[in-house]
């Protein structure tokens, strides 16, 4: 019987998202490939240090706990790697050494993976690697560059905190042209005047609707256990403000999907709030809001639209 991917949540993560590759980095560009081989060789047994997007993945992957079946998981994580199967040895006995639930892995030896996201039915692609991330975008993939960022992993936190931007994330740019075209006012009038009318969907708008699945899954195990508490929480961190405001929730509303948390800040710095919120990742499509935010939070940087466009 075939593994089915298709109503699973399934994430494909670069090994340099998930864990600190700057010493195998230095060696490979000081001494070259064959050092680089020999020193992953020697040091086959020794744990990678966790990198910036190992809590967002670990939690995650914890909800799996919520099904019976383990054979029938919620969420697929997949390593999508530019090693080689030798050289990635490491970062699988990274993987088992940490306890991490990711079995199945796909390495192409110098080659970007992402062509693979669709095969996949990848929702997103998280990688450290900038080229291979704007290449992903420019082919229609869901994928986001992980920046450098401060993050924590509490063991004792078993909840996981996600917050995305709105324009540019979820949902498409197209009323950001008009902001960058017209500015402030034609973009709020623009916005009451499409009130009605669901925004286009965005890269990471799939990835919402299947983490929102997840917190129904929450919901009813919460019935048979009372003592239950919610893990999941999910929250809209965007500069809109009214009355742009309204266009962006029932554009949600129309994707059967809504987040536990909105803050519509209309210009009051990010970094501010999602010091206060702590999310165990944060995503957005400016680089001047992930420059700041990248230093209380892991920072996504989700390089679409006329924003980032500007700057190729």
């Amino acid at each position: 019987m075939p593994y089915d991917l298709a109503n699973r949540l399934v994430i494909g993560v670069a090994s340099s998202a998930v864990f600190d590759l700057s010493e195998s980095d230095a060696v490979f560009k000081k001494d070259g490939e064959e050092k680089y081989r020999e020193f992953q060789e020697q040091n086959l047994e020794v744990p990678l240090p966790t990198g910036v997007a190992y809590p967002f993945i670990r939690r995650l992957l914890s909800l799996n706990d919520l099904v019976s079946d383990p054979e029938d998981p919620l969420v697929e994580v997949v390593l999508l790697s530019r090693n080689d199967p030798d050289t990635g040895l490491r970062v699988m006995k990274t993987i088992e050494l940490h306890k991490l639930n990711i079995t199945r892995a796909i390495f192409m030896q110098g080659k970007a993976p992402y062509e693979y996201i669709p095969a996949l039915n990848i929702s997103l692609f998280l990688s450290g690697n900038k080229p291979d991330v704007d290449a992903a975008i420019k082919a229609g993939y869901p994928a986001g560059h992980v920046l450098e960022s401060k993050f924590e992993d509490d063991d004792d936190d078993n909840a996981l905190r996600i917050a995305f931007d709105f324009d540019g994330v979820i949902a498409g740019d197209e009323s950001e042209q008009v902001m960058q075209s017209n500015g402030l006012v034609r973009f709020h009038e623009h916005e009451v005047q499409n009130v009605m009318s669901s925004h286009n969907p965005g890269p990471l708008k799939e990835f919402l609707v299947r983490i929102n699945k997840i917190q129904r899954v929450e919901e009813d195990y919460k019935k048979e256990h009372r003592s239950y508490k919610n893990r999941l929480r999910v929250s809209i961190v965007t500069a809109r403000n009214a009355p742009s405001h309204e266009r962006a929730l029932r554009t949600l509303k129309s994707w059967g999907v809504m987040a536990n948390d909105a803050f519509f800040l209309g210009g009051i710095e990010k970094k501010s709030v999602l010091s206060v919120l702590k999310p165990h990742i944060f995503f957005d499509d400016q680089s001047r809001h992930l420059e700041k935010a990248s230093d209380v939070v892991p920072s996504v940087h989700i390089p679409f639209g006329v924003i980032n466009s500007e700057k190729e």
